[in-house]
This record gives structure tokens, sequence and C-alpha cells, in this order.
């Protein structure tokens, strides 16, 4: 299968997550390296990818690569490569680039190089000394480590974290591809109870009621690789018509999305109310203390605050001990926790089962996690 390279990109920490949703959609000849899932497809499979990703963070068309010691290298090893196969004669094309422990560190020099040698690809086939860049968009990266450039065009566009939800967000909110993956490493299913005692503008929720409905999260949305000839629009059609059949449409969720703040809680209720999931998310404004949380078997995955202010960690290690206290009392519940407080498991009062280092955003974080009993009816 596939005549083409894709690579799924992702946060430090989620490449594992990013690969298990690969092998559901149906894909197998997957190779894991960090920050990234590189697998073999199809042209019609980059609208299937864009569309159902819920923790990659963007979807590259692998073009090559190669060994680059030296800027004549990277020019004629990137003029080699099948440029003008995809890029047509009006495409806008922009280069990006990164360097890393490589002897070509200059980033704007290795882009200014890869524009010039595929603009000197595009004349071979168009026969023009000059491109209008009038049509559809293609923005190409260099990416070099330890010598080995690799070059990809974006197929993504905005990030796929972009899902089009959100019409509102509180300070700091939690980015929704890192949520779903929180969501998919935790026990929950869409036959349990979820509660986010801390949900802010309502990420982990929102995401949670996608997943247990079965929406592709790029469903609101457009893609860069929409414009493409070379992707055919009866690939978009085909995988959004697949992707509307596949809802879940008469499935109803118990999710809880509490916050003590009000004006989150009402950002909260618009997010969800956008996206037609007001009926599977019930959000109310209440200290993470009163909730009632009588519910056997519940499963409560929440990201509270960090306390990474001098002023706001006394009030976060308190917050940290009364969860403890809490939560310890759930013995049916699993509880998943992201924080960036190293001292998070002497608060809480309890080791974590399981700790996987994560980050949200620039902030290194963990994901505590504490398993309950398996419910007798999963």
């Amino acid at each position: 299968m596939g005549n083409i390279e894709l690579i799924a990109t992702s946060t430090f920490g989620l490449e594992s997550v990013v690969k298990r949703e690969l092998m559901d959609l149906g894909y197998r000849d997957l190779t894991v390296e960090n920050g990234k899932v590189t697998f073999k497809a199809e042209e019609k499979d980059i609208p299937v990818v864009n569309l159902w990703l819920r923790s990659a963070d963007r979807v590259l068309l692998k073009m090559g690569e190669f060994k680059a010691t030296s800027f004549e290298e990277l020019f004629e090893k990137t003029k080699a490569l099948p440029w003008d196969e995809w890029i047509t004669e009006d495409g806008e094309f922009t280069v990006e680039g990164k360097s890393v422990n490589s002897k070509l560190y200059s980033i704007s020099d290795s882009q200014a190089i890869v524009k010039k040698a595929v603009v000197e690809k595009l004349k071979t086939k168009y026969h023009t000394e000059w491109f209008k860049e009038t049509g559809a968009k293609f923005t190409i990266e260099v990416s070099l480590l330890k010598d080995i450039a690799t070059l990809t065009i974006d197929t993504s566009g905005p990030g796929l974290h972009k899902r089009g939800y959100r019409i509102k967000s509180v300070e700091a909110p939690l980015k929704e591809t890192l949520a779903a993956a929180l969501v998919q490493l935790s026990y929950w299913n869409r036959n349990r109870l979820l509660i986010d005692p801390f949900c802010g503008s309502g990420t982990i929720p929102i995401e949670a009621a996608m997943i247990g409905k079965n929406i592709a999260p790029g469903l609101n949305r457009s893609f860069a690789s929409e414009e493409w000839p070379r992707v055919k629009k009866e690939y978009w059609h085909d995988a959004r018509r697949k992707a509307w059949d596949a809802m879940l449409k008469d499935v109803r969720l118990k999710i809880i999305g509490c916050d003590i703040d009000k004006k989150a809680i009402e950002i909260a209720r618009e997010n969800a109310y956008s996206i037609e999931l007001e009926n599977d998310i019930r959000f109310i404004n209440k200290d993470f203390r009163d909730i009632d949380y009588r519910n056997d078997y519940g499963v409560i995955i929440c990201n509270p605050p960090y306390g990474e202010r001098i002023g706001e960690r006394k009030e976060v290690e308190a917050l940290y001990r009364d969860m403890g206290k809490i939560f310890g009392n759930l013995d049916t519940y699993s509880i998943y926790v992201l924080t960036s407080n190293e001292h998070f498991e002497t608060l809480y009062g309890r080791k974590a089962d399981k700790k996987r280092k994560l980050y949200n955003g620039r902030i290194k974080v963990d994901y505590y996690q504490y398993f309950g009993p398996r419910p007798n009816d999963i």
C-alpha cells in the first residue's frame, strides 16, 4: 500500500498515541521517531488522516530525505525531488526550516537554497522564468537533524488542534490535541461517567464527547491540501461523507465539566453548543470540593492549576492536598491528573500507578494515572 510517505507530527510523549490512532485507521507500515510517525499511504489518505487524527499536530507529505553537509549538496538533492508533481504553476509556496546538530546550521540560508532549488525544478516543468504564485498554498519545510535533511510539504495548513469549535477560551487553555490524548490514555469509554473538575473552557469534556460519539475532529475545518489538484476533490468528499456516516448520533454520554470560574463555564457551554454537544456534556459552576461523586466506576481527567507563579504555590499545594483527600475516597474511580508540579504525589498523598512525561506547550508536565477497578459490565 502506498505510493507516498506521510509524517504525522506530534508533541514529544504522544508518538505512541498517534501510532495507535493510525493503526486504528488501518495503517500498518509505521516508523516511530521522536515527535513523528512516518507511514506509507496514497493520495486519497491525505483527507482521511487530516480529518481523523486527534492527537497529531499536523500531517506532512514527505518529499525526500538525504545527507547534506554543504549548500551545494542541499541544492542539488532538493532540485532532484519531484516538486513539479505537486506544486502547480501558479502555486504559492514558502519555505520554513529548522536545524539541529548539523553543519548547515544557518536556517535562513538553508531556506533560501531550498526555495531556489524548487524554483529551478519548476522552471523545467512549466518553462517559465516567473511564477505568479496566486494559486494553492504550499508550505515546504527543510528539517536538518545531524546532517540529514528531510523535505516535506504541509498538507494540514493550520495545526490539527484547530478544530473549529473553540469560539472563546480562558487564559492558558489546554491544546485540543493534548486533551484528546489524555482521554485516549485513560480507561474512559462512552459507557462511563467522566468528570473534569477543572474544565476551564471545556476542552477535555468536548474532546471526550467527540471520541465517544466518533466525531472526526477535523470535520468542521478546511485544510491546505484541499486546494491541491493532486489530491482530488472526490477524495475529500468521500472522506467527509464517510466521517459523517460514522458519527454515533444517537449515543448519549455522561460527561460533566465543572469549574469554580463562572465565566469559564459560560465559555465552555458556548464551545460545546458550537459543535452540537450541549446535550452530551453538563457544565456546572462549582468548586471541585462540592461536586457529587456518587456514580460508581467514574473517571476523572483533569488539568488543575500548576502554581507556576510564586504567589499561587501555597494555594495550589492546598488544592492538591484537598484533591487527595476527596479523590482518595473514590475507590471505584480511575483518576488522571496533568500537572507540572514535581511534588504532586507527595501533596496528593499517594504515588501514581503510572506516570507519563508530556509537554503542555513548552511546559514539561507529568500525567499521573491512578487506576480504579474494572467495571463488571465492561
